[in-house]
């Protein structure tokens, strides 16, 4: 027995710690965790580590690095959660096998030229040709496939309505004071302002960006933009002509389905599973797309992260066939296990070439949606274009919130900001978790969630979604049906509950409504 055993073990490929890591700097202020992430990200990602290759174990690795094994096992867990590895009990630590080693090659970076994609002038049709619809027939089917989309209530916001933060914690005492502060100095600008956006507030975003979500831009490719549906709207008109396949996640965003399809283009639904888009399936269906709508850091509305198997290929085949992926990161500073998921539009840059993914964000989670801010980066060669349209849809955002912002997070308030909100969603999804169970029963499951601001509450097989919800609607309840998000039926149903923006005894008392609703039933 030891002879074939000895066997085995010689033939199993391990990784040695020295060709696996880049140089640890034990002077530098980056963790040492976050050091060995990007040492072994970087090995994956050049073709150093191959596919289905062992690992060290965390506390080999941590004896022959020097460091703590926290610290590796930090790193891993955080490789794993990304999809670059796999762990398995008695297996030990492995490169996924499913990295494609057509995908895995990291190539020089270089700045591409900018250029203006030219479009040919659209046809003029017969002044007599035929009697003219009131509406362009695609907005007439949005509004009667969508009545919800644009509706808002006024009246209080009851648990467990979707997409609000926790407004309650919005630092107001501080804003006001900043905003006075402005104000009292003159460094308010009441004239018309620059287009792409208050020059000091787009700095600070791309320090931000860069250090917490892995972004790679100049403020020069940075719009500040009302909110992310502006965000949405103005890619879709800029990059989409009417008739163009575009992918959309499904279950997915019903904002961003309008702004496509507003803007002519042909939705194709791609099914979602637990890595995120189906980039395969979306390639039988539709090969010549020619944009992606993508949430990988955190699915809408399943919460699924996307692989990194699948963001390789997602990036492959937009350069292959010259198309655009539009990266949505609505949540990303919501992650309460592990460092929030890098984004795709820095793993883009890294990879060299011609950028292909514009990349949306807001502080509409993080502060409040009625200040409508957010920023859209856009690759270096579409800054002109995205200059000119954002002109035409209303010139600029409101400077003194502009102004504000840019000292709210250049003075630090933003990132302390950030860390107490998202202590306090964990908290009280946290409350969510422990209230249903022991209110709900088997009528409906919470799948807990390591981000976001809401949860999917699973029914029982066979309950239809939609009608729970109108039910839970009249005791009360804000509770949103799963199928609402879908063009493609959901075989399970299920209603999805945000929780920031309420607080312990809301939360409890929603769950009791709805658990009252479900005994009625």
């Amino acid at each position: 027995m030891t002879g074939p055993r000895r066997h085995r073990r010689a033939r199993t490929r391990v990784a040695d710690a020295a060709p696996l890591l880049v140089p640890l700097d034990f002077a530098s202020r980056e963790p040492l965790h976050r050091q060995i992430y990007e040492g072994v990200r970087a090995g994956i990602l050049a073709g150093r580590l191959a596919a289905e290759m062992r690992l060290p174990s965390t506390r080999v690795l941590a004896a022959e690095l020097g460091v703590s094994r926290n610290t590796v096992v930090l790193a891993f867990d955080q490789l794993v959660a990304e999809g670059y590895l796999r762990a398995r009990r008695g297996g030990g630590t492995r490169v996924r096998a499913t990295m494609p080693d057509s995908l895995i090659s990291v190539r020089a970076p270089r700045r591409p030229t900018r250029a203006v994609r030219e479009s040919s002038a659209p046809a003029i049709a017969p002044v007599n040709a035929r009697p003219r619809s009131p509406l362009p027939a695609r907005f007439a089917q949005l509004v009667a496939r969508n009545p919800e989309i644009g509706v808002r209530r006024d009246d209080a916001i009851v648990p467990f309505a979707l997409g609000m933060p926790a407004i309650d914690a919005f630092p107001s005492g501080l804003w006001a004071r900043i905003t006075a502060r402005r104000w009292r100095s003159g460094a308010v600008f009441l004239g018309s302002a620059a287009t792409a956006g208050d020059e000091a507030l787009r700095n600070a975003i791309v320090s931000y960006v860069t250090s917490s979500r892995g972004a790679r831009c100049s403020p020069e490719q940075l719009f500040i933009v009302s909110g992310a549906q502006q965000a949405l709207d103005l890619a879709a008109r800029v990059l989409i002509e009417s008739g163009d396949p575009v992918w959309m996640e499904d279950p997915g965003y019903a904002g961003a389905r309008a702004a496509l399809a507003s803007a002519g283009a042909r939705v194709i639904d791609v099914p979602v599973d637990d890595e995120g888009m189906d980039v395969s399936a979306a390639e039988r269906a539709a090969p010549g797309a020619r944009l992606a709508y993508v949430t990988p850091s955190h699915q809408y509305p399943l919460g699924t992260i996307m692989s990194a198997t699948r963001r390789l290929s997602l990036l492959d085949w937009a350069r292959r066939v010259n198309g655009w992926v539009l990266e949505d990161d609505y949540d990303s500073e919501f992650r309460y296990a592990g460092r929030p998921i890098p984004c795709l539009q820095g793993l883009d840059a890294e990879r060299g070439g011609g950028a292909r993914v514009l990349y949306i964000g807001t502080f509409s989670k993080t502060l409040a949606p009625a200040l409508r801010l957010g920023y859209l980066i856009v690759p270096d060669e579409l800054v002109d274009v995205f200059r000119v349209a954002r002109a035409i849809a209303g010139g600029h955002s409101p400077t003194l919130e502009q102004g504000v912002l840019a000292d709210f997070i250049g003075e630090g308030h933003y990132v302390r900001h950030v860390r107490r909100v998202r202590a306090l969603c964990a908290e009280r999804q946290q409350v969510l978790l422990e209230a249903a169970r022991a209110q709900m029963g088997d009528a409906m499951h919470l799948a807990p969630d390591d981000a976001g601001l809401h949860m999917v509450g699973w029914l029982a097989p066979g309950a239809n979604d939609a009608e729970v919800a109108e039910a839970a609607a009249r005791a009360g309840v804000d509770a949103t049906p799963l199928s609402a998000y879908a063009s493609i039926p959901p075989r399970r149903g299920a209603l999805l509950l945000g929780y920031a923006a309420f607080d312990e005894a809301e939360i409890r008392e929603g769950v009791g409504k709805l658990s009252r609703l479900f005994t009625k039933r």
